[in-house]
């Protein structure tokens, strides 16, 4: 019972669901809501696209391929060329998000995320980093800042998140996926990049 609930939980907060879910919450409960319904149709849709379609279809034709086993990617010499697409398609996002002034912290956010997958990247050569735990990481990092411009704005869904990645982290450890120091280390690994993504990109 405890096993199927950390791996749907696993699931349900796979790094390929973040973007949804924080798109859900970013044209809900921030400055971003005020957008015309025309503008955040075409956010989200720009959002998804880069950060959940196109990397889904490229682990698709990889997993076809025999480049990896497993759509979880548990594997760490299989991360290699998922983080790299992963990379280059929050990279593509950010680039077309740049038309929007107005969407400067969306524009920052898709930045972080490929700063975040080309350090799990690097990382990966060497050491296997919880790519589940550095994903919330960096989404946490991203309602923190959001609460500090402007206070109040996101304090349910930051105290979300943080919930949530402690839950998720449990689960990593429960289902043998990694070891503390791999989960500790994509955490805090995915806030600070996330952080410094945020304010100086």
């Amino acid at each position: 019972m405890l096993r199927r609930a950390a791996d749907a939980l696993s699931w349900v907060l796979h790094p390929f669901f973040l973007p949804l879910y924080l798109v859900v919450v970013l044209l809900t409960c921030t400055p971003y809501a005020h957008y015309p319904g025309s503008m955040k149709f075409y956010l989200a849709w720009v959002i998804l696209l880069y950060g959940m379609l196109l990397p889904a279809l490229c682990l698709g034709l990889l997993r076809a391929w025999g480049r990896v086993s497993d759509w979880r990617v548990d594997r760490r010499r299989e991360r290699m060329w998922p983080l790299i697409v992963g990379t280059v398609c929050y990279l593509l996002c950010a680039l077309t998000l740049a038309k929007f002034p107005s969407a400067v912290f969306l524009r920052k956010f898709m930045v972080a995320a490929a700063c975040c997958e080309a350090m799990c990247l690097v990382v990966s050569f060497y050491w296997k980093i919880s790519l589940h735990l550095t994903a919330m990481g960096a989404a946490v990092a991203l309602m923190t800042v959001m609460n500090f411009v402007d206070p109040g704005c996101a304090v349910g869904p930051m105290i979300a998140a943080v919930l949530c990645a402690g839950a998720l982290a449990s689960a990593r450890l429960y289902l043998g996926c990694h070891n503390g120091w791999q989960v500790a280390a994509g955490f805090c690994s995915g806030f600070a990049v996330a952080v410094l993504a945020l304010l100086f990109a």
